[in-house]
């Protein structure tokens, strides 16, 4: 394998763990801005999403020019931290690129509330001593430089629908936009500036029950124009995650260190 150094391997593979996907509402009637009520909305919309523990999941994200990917499957929140498997396909971007050189355009993922495993193809684990799967601690990924390590441990531990309602919260600009229709069920729409690296808005669609029914993050990295969306529903779905076998399994860090020691993983 020539032209892809192990670092840039192993940021394109980090990557792939935001939860996003995109589809517009219809029919969207206007509604004054009233930030106190929607304040006291999205409480309840909290409250309800933190009680169903889980859901399951689609999603796009757009990174620019380096990412663009699909996600499904189904993620779990507690006190404990985030659990669940997606399964991620590369539908675009300079890590698809990446991606196809190490033989792989779709990946199984697995969330534990320590770490992010991702399960690479026969090509690569031929790379790495017949080990399919990559570890990656949430605090090592900090280390990634550029926009794939911009926020990016962050971003895997609050991309449940409740972090959503969470990061709204704190918009001071919050407020109720409309009531319309998304995937057949009535829901009311609410939108807010949040902080982040650069200006980020986050909108949600909330259906009767408190639910979110999708969501819409939009912000700029180091890579570009960043666009995050996800569908959310069946909450309560069972969504668990096995940790794969060590002996089948190499640390992100790992990989980091055989780069800097000047030679490929074996």
């Amino acid at each position: 394998m020539t032209g892809t150094t192990p670092r840039r391997r192993a940021s394109g593979i980090a990557l792939t763990a935001v939860l996003l996907g995109a589809t517009a509402c219809s029919g969207e009637e206007p509604a004054p801005a009233a930030p106190a009520p929607a304040e006291r909305a999205l409480r309840a919309v909290e409250r309800a999403t933190d009680r169903a523990g889980s859901a399951r999941v689609t999603s796009t994200t757009v990174m620019g020019s380096e990412l663009s990917i699909e996600a499904a499957g189904a993620l779990g929140w507690r006190d404990d931290g985030l659990t669940g498997t997606l399964t991620i396909t590369y539908t675009g971007g300079t890590t698809a690129e990446t991606m196809r050189e190490l033989g792989t355009t779709s990946m199984e993922a697995r969330y534990l509330p320590d770490a992010y495993y991702a399960r690479m193809g026969d090509a690569f684990a031929d790379k790495l001593g017949g080990r399919h799967w990559i570890r990656y601690d949430y605090e090592d990924l900090e280390s990634l430089g550029g926009g794939a390590g911009a926020g990016f441990a962050d971003q895997m531990r609050t991309s449940t629908p409740q972090q959503s309602v969470k990061r709204l919260l704190t918009a001071d600009d919050v407020r109720k936009v409309g009531v319309g229709t998304t995937r057949g069920q009535r829901t009311t729409h609410y939108s807010g500036t949040v902080d982040g690296p650069g200006t980020q808005t986050v909108d949600v669609w909330v259906n009767d029950q408190d639910l979110l029914v999708k969501k819409v993050e939009r912000g700029s990295t180091e890579s570009g124009r960043l666009t995050q969306t996800a569908y959310y529903g069946d909450y309560g779905v069972r969504a668990a995650a096995e940790r794969p076998p060590a002996g089948d399994t190499a640390d992100f860090e790992e990989l980091l260190g055989r780069e800097t020691g000047g030679s490929e993983p074996s």
